[in-house]
């Protein structure tokens, strides 16, 4: 089992998404959520993939879409840093990212398709690279980060936006 990251392995903002992560097997729950997301899929249902709990906010489908952009991203930080790369990574402007990719004009069941390849690659390669690359370290937006705080990450992004869907849009699957 992939030990919990200490907070040297990360930035403080990732703080939220490590402690996230319910204790437990990480790799189970990075396996377990594409369908609890699927589940939520289901729920959301028709025109309420549009809902914005306030004006400016994300929909429900960019909240995928942002699922999608954010497994592409932390994902690749960890296939570099993994791989003992050790070029510095660039970070990501997520607000810019959603903005310009047209979520809201694509069902939750093509981002679910989408987003699940995505975790399916980046589980490939984890399961892969384990046990050897757990400590291996990089740069990512200018912080030192591990590659088992990505894996937490990874987990801990999506576990944060289910509780944003659960709490701000009423929507459990």
């Amino acid at each position: 089992m992939l030990e919990r990251p200490a907070p040297a392995e990360h930035d403080l903002y990732f703080a939220g998404y490590v402690a996230a992560v319910p204790a437990g097997d990480v790799l189970a729950l990075l396996a377990a959520q594409p369908a609890r997301l699927a589940r939520l899929a289901a729920a959301a249902g028709g025109e309420r993939e549009r809902d914005r709990y306030a004006p400016g906010k994300w929909s429900v489908r960019e909240i995928f879409g942002h699922l999608i952009d954010a497994e592409r991203v932390f994902g690749y930080r960890a296939y570099r840093i993994g791989h003992g790369d050790a070029t510095p990574l660039a970070s990501f402007e997520q607000d810019g990212y959603v903005a310009a990719a047209g979520f809201d004009a694509i069902p939750l069941a093509e981002a679910l398709a989408e987003f699940t390849a995505m975790r399916d690659a980046n589980l490939r390669a984890i399961r892969r690279l384990l046990p050897d690359a757990a400590g291996r370290t990089g740069v990512a937006g200018g912080w030192p980060v591990s590659f088992r705080a990505l894996v937490f990450i990874l987990a801990g992004h999506v576990e944060h936006h289910l509780r944003v869907l659960a709490e701000r849009y009423g929507l459990r699957g």
